[in-house]
């Protein structure tokens, strides 16, 4: 991996009228990393990326993709780079092989057959309209147009909704390969697993503000589970010995806890007691914001058991 940045942002600002878009958004991408890119809906993460795209203005800071300026090289980027939006759309008359033979005309090199690949990869049939098909199949075409040109900069905003789990599979064993061949990734999200599975390092975005940038190694290390337990009787409670319980709420006979200690000792805990049902499953963004997050707010302080 390079040590050069890819992507470079500084200060960069974004204000609808009043409205936040972005505020100071530092960022530094490695030519050759998959950098994730989190946070929940609203926080500002499409904005970025039309940013870079130069699809919209920023009211402030500036941005660069390999070294080329964001609004001056807005041309020159866009030969260099896949885009994946959340929500693409397209005319819905044209047939798939027509979108993707009228895309590769924007390109310098004979892409077509790449893009064919692509299809039978993902199991895309190019022949029909696309006003005929279905939501995933739909992604699919945004997936082959992204991927077909070989770009040196991949973008991706939400890149698997839509997409069954057979398909997301092979989504991610595509982006691996195109990693290996040197592609950067920038791949925006509010599924904290996935970024987790395929991203090197991953920005926090908040409000529209970056919170912090991490490793994903560290990330996974602070890894919260949201747990359940309804125990027989009402009136029993935790064992004393149980480490790591955030911000239990208690209802009858029913305990919700963020669990940030080791699962095994929880289990063997909750062993000696007699319980009705547990359930364990992954926090959303938003509850692990709350837990981790919480101290880079003046004034707030983490609850405990």
């Amino acid at each position: 991996m390079s040590q050069r940045p890819a992507v470079n942002t500084e200060k960069l600002t974004k204000y609808y009228g009043k409205s936040r878009g972005i505020i100071d958004v530092d960022l530094s991408i490695m030519d050759g990393e998959i950098f994730g890119f989190i946070g929940p809906n609203g926080a500002g993460k499409t904005t970025t990326i039309r940013l870079l795209l130069n699809f919209i203005f920023p009211t402030g800071g500036s941005a660069t993709i390999f070294g080329m300026d964001a609004i001056r090289d807005s041309k020159g980027i866009k030969r260099v780079t896949g885009y994946l939006p959340g929500d693409a759309a397209y005319y819905g008359e044209l047939r798939g092989r027509d979108l993707l033979e009228y895309a590769s005309r924007f390109y310098e090199k004979d892409c077509l057959e790449r893009g064919r690949e692509l299809a039978d990869i993902f199991d895309l049939d190019l022949e029909k309209r696309i006003e005929t098909l279905s939501l995933g199949n739909k992604k699919k075409i945004g997936v082959v147009q992204a991927l077909m040109h070989g770009p040196r900069l991949l973008i991706l905003d939400e890149p698997t909704s839509g997409l069954d789990p057979l398909i997301q599979k092979r989504f991610y064993e595509v982006i691996l390969e195109e990693n290996r061949k040197g592609t950067t990734v920038f791949w925006s999200s509010h599924v904290l697993s996935e970024v987790q599975k395929m991203c090197n390092r991953v920005a926090i975005l908040k409000e529209g503000r970056v919170l912090r940038v991490e490793e994903v190694e560290t990330l996974r290390s602070k890894q919260l589970m949201k747990v359940q337990v309804s125990f027989a009787d009402p009136r029993v409670d935790l064992p004393e010995e149980v480490q790591g319980v955030v911000n239990p709420e208690r209802e009858n006979d029913t305990l919700r806890f963020l669990f940030s200690g080791n699962v095994d000792s929880l289990v063997k805990a909750l062993a000696k007691t007699n319980i009705k049902g547990l359930q364990m499953e992954e926090p959303s963004l938003e509850e692990v914001f709350m837990h981790y997050y919480e101290s880079d707010e003046p004034g707030r302080k983490e609850d405990s058991r």
